[in-house]
This record gives structure tokens, sequence and C-alpha cells, in this order.
């Protein structure tokens, strides 16, 4: 087994805690993990990625090199793209497709979309508003994970069994809604495949 995903999105978002969960489900697993995140300007609105690497074998670099990614998975249409040369030929995009505009310059959405629709494999949908649908609007990064699990060789129930680890400190109700929201987010990548 080996995965190797790049995870981005903007400060804020929760991009990092999707990567602690992952990293909490893969160990839970026994497999190898490295993983390095860039999150200068996160405070500000700013760029936030990780390496994450899986494998059942000896990772000896925690970069993902050019065209190696199994998966970018992002919160942000456009930071989906910032990594595209990242990705793999029959690697997966699974992005949010709600944009967060926090520079003047950002692109029209439609050329952003169909930017993304050059890839082979992509999940994209409103992870903001299905968050907000099921009476959770900060879980947009549950959904997003849920929708990445999908294309991830890790027991979704190490990854619940993470979720409930991370989130435990604040209460039952908080880890119930947020693998609530897990859950939707799987069951809508299964629909792209």
């Amino acid at each position: 087994m080996k995965s190797d995903i790049v995870l981005a999105g903007v400060g804020g978002q929760g991009i990092l805690t999707v990567a602690t969960i992952l990293g909490a489900a893969a160990l839970k697993q026994n497999l190898y993990l490295k993983q390095a995140e860039v999150h200068g300007m996160s405070q500000r609105g700013g760029d936030v990625q990780s390496n994450l690497r899986l494998s059942s074998e000896p990772i000896h670099s925690d970069l993902i090199p050019a065209q190696g990614a199994d998966l970018i998975v992002s919160l942000e249409p456009m930071e989906a793209l910032r990594y595209i040369s990242s990705l793999k030929p029959d690697g997966w995009i699974i992005t949010n497709t709600n944009p967060f505009v926090n520079i003047d310059n950002y692109p029209e959405m439609e050329k952003v979309m169909l930017e993304l629709g050059t890839v082979k494999n992509v999940v994209a949908f409103d992870m903001d508003a299905l968050a907000k649908e099921i009476h959770s609007p900060r879980s947009s990064n549950m959904i997003l994970l849920g929708a990445a699990s999908v294309f991830i060789d890790i027991d979704e129930k190490d990854i619940e069994a993470g979720i409930s680890a991370f989130f435990g400190r604040k209460g039952e109700k908080i880890v119930e809604s947020n693998i609530n929201a897990f859950r939707i987010g799987r069951e809508k990548a299964k629909s792209f495949c």
C-alpha cells in the first residue's frame, strides 16, 4: 500500500486537521508516515499545504515528487490547481468548488472549473453548501476527508476513530457531527466513481 497525498487549502479551513486525522488513522493501521507542511501565512488566509505520504514500506522522503501524487485533496478550487503539476496522470483531484476569494485577481470560477476539467479524474462539489445543508457549517473539511477516503486505502473505521480522538475533547455532539459529515462526503464521492 502506498498513497502520496497533497492536501491544500487556505488558512483557517481545517486542512491540517484533515492531515492530522489521516496520520492518526495510518498509524493505527501500522503504516509508515511522512508529512511536510507549509503554513506560513495561514492565519491571514494564505496558502496551507501538506505533503502526506503513507506506505506499508519505509518512506525515505517527506516530499512528493512532481507527478508523484496519487491525490490532490483541496478545500479551495484554485489551491487544487496550484498543485496540479504534482498529480500523477491517473491521479485524482478531490476539491471543494466554493472559492475562498482572498486575492484581488482571483480568476473567474468558470476558468478554474475548465482547468480542473482537463484532469482525467476529478471529484468536485460544493462542500460548504453540503455542510450547511446538514446543519454543520464548519465541517466542510470532514466532508472533504470523507470524499478523499474513498481513494485512500485506510479503513474508514480507523479514520472515524481519528475523528473521535481529534474532536473528543469538544464533546460527543461535535464528534458525531463530524463523523456524520465524513460519511456524507464519502457517499457523495462514490457517485463520481
